[in-house]
């Protein structure tokens, strides 16, 4: 945060890119982190919380085509570009579900509450604690999805780049199968 600040402060053009989660590195394990680039579960998942907070994956090929759009265009100058395809803002539970109709089968659920994840962050050594905290404001907090875009200072990708396709959460998943 302080460079960007930094980065104000001194007047520097910019368009700080607001990407959210990776797709590559969340969806292959569909969401569970404690199980990160591993492939398709095969019969239990781990989740956060209740899973009802709401998340954001994108494509990284879709990150760098909205970012490279991003460029010279006068709409994202001084302000952030938020990456949030409407398709792909979903809880951890609706990205089960979609993955349990698309695998023809069910998962047995283990879930670690707040506190439990909290203890993990604590005890891990950097950097899975690292990749646990943000776990912690994805999944539990909701921190990529509960928000407005203030249009003062945010725009969304997917607004300004109507006639860009985006791999959808639906779409990404057929991959795995």
């Amino acid at each position: 945060l302080s460079l960007r600040r930094l980065i104000e402060a001194e007047g520097i053009p910019h368009t700080y890119v607001c990407c959210n989660g990776f797709a590559e590195t969340y969806l292959p394990s569909i969401g569970d982190v404690t199980a990160v680039g591993a492939d398709p579960p095969s019969d239990k998942i781990t989740v956060l919380g209740d899973g009802d907070a709401k998340a954001v994956f994108v494509v990284e090929k879709d990150i760098a085509t909205y970012t490279v759009r991003a460029v010279d265009d006068p709409r994202t100058l001084n302000k952030i570009l938020y990456m949030r395809p409407p398709a792909n803002i979903v809880s951890h539970n609706e990205l089960i579900s979609m993955w349990e109709r698309k695998a023809g089968r069910t998962f047995q659920i283990v879930r670690i509450p707040e506190a439990g994840l909290l203890k993990l962050i604590k005890e891990a050594a950097f950097p899975l604690n690292i990749l646990l905290s943000l776990a912690l404001s994805i999944f539990i907090g909701g921190d990529q999805a509960n928000f407005e875009i203030e249009p003062s200072f945010g725009v969304e990708a997917t607004e300004l780049y109507p006639d860009l396709k985006y791999t959808t959460i639906d779409e990404y998943l057929d991959r795995l199968l």
